[in-house]
């Protein structure tokens, strides 16, 4: 007996593919486009597969402008970012859940509430604090402590460990405290191992999130060399010229750390698209 396949579930793959699909072409016209030389980046009709295939884009990459150096300076600060926003973020949302002290609630609320401001709204007043730190004429401008520091800890981090916490036994805890378990041991010891999935998946948001950014690193620094990759990228885009071919290979360099996180955690990378939507 044949089986029938149901038409709705035909056209839901059928849309799947065509949104999988369309999401694809712009990364796969980056590639192309940083595999040919100038005299075919506007060539009209386009085409998919360069006549001159070439590298030379690469090349020229780390050649021209200290891109390796941008390289390191992204890693270096979304790895920092990354590992304090998960303790940081980790001990508050237990502080929050777990201890009882005056204003409890109402601060957390206020910590939620500022979600809700835009970011562009505190980068002047974030300016003006870093410059106004102790370590010379300009504070904190053009150091990386002045990149790092403002991204340490996060509202969103805070609010995502606290509720995954919430579904954690206190018996466990308790059971701890009756053995002689300190705070802090319950806390690296019990705790923080059974939040595994929250953490990894806060991990790789904070991480994306860290290395996409644009706009804070062009603030605070004017020093080529502690520029990150996003601003490297613009290195490409003159006031009359644009080298595409350039931006392109740039782009592939840049989003290839991001690939290769995303399929070793995509499964985790699934669960904190599902926790970000947990509700009290």
């Amino acid at each position: 007996m044949i089986k029938r396949i149901p038409v709705l579930k035909i056209l839901l793959y059928f849309m799947l593919f065509i949104l999988a699909f369309s999401m694809l072409v712009p990364f796969l016209w980056m590639l192309s486009t940083s595999f040919k030389p100038d005299s075919e980046v506007m060539d009209y009709p386009p085409s998919w597969i360069p006549d001159d295939f070439t590298a030379a884009a690469y090349k020229t990459v780390w050649n021209v402008v200290p891109f390796g150096r941008f390289f390191l300076n992204s890693v270096f600060i979304a790895t920092i970012v990354t590992a304090a926003q998960l303790l940081f973020d980790s001990l508050a949302a237990y502080g929050f859940l777990r201890k009882k002290f005056p204003g409890r609630d109402v601060i957390f609320i206020i910590l939620l509430s500022t979600m809700m401001i835009p970011r562009q709204v505190t980068m002047i007043p974030l300016f003006i604090m870093m410059k106004a730190m102790p370590g010379g004429v300009n504070g904190w401008i053009d150091t990386y402590k002045g990149i790092i520091v403002p991204g340490l800890t996060g509202a969103y981090g805070i609010f995502l460990m606290r509720q995954y916490m919430k579904s954690l036994p206190v018996e466990l805890e308790e059971a701890a405290m009756i053995d002689g378990y300190s705070t802090w041991r319950i806390f690296f010891h019990i705790v923080m191992p059974l939040c595994r999935t929250a953490l990894v998946s806060l991990g790789i948001f904070t991480f994306l999130g860290s290395w996409n950014d644009f706009m804070w690193p062009l603030i605070v620094t004017t020093d080529v060399n502690l520029r990150t990759l996003p601003l490297g990228i613009a290195f490409f885009q003159g006031q009359y010229i644009i080298k595409w071919n350039l931006i392109m290979a740039a782009s592939a360099i840049a989003t290839l750390p991001i690939a290769v996180i995303y399929f070793i955690f995509q499964r985790e990378f699934v669960s904190g698209i599902a926790l970000s939507g947990i509700k009290e």
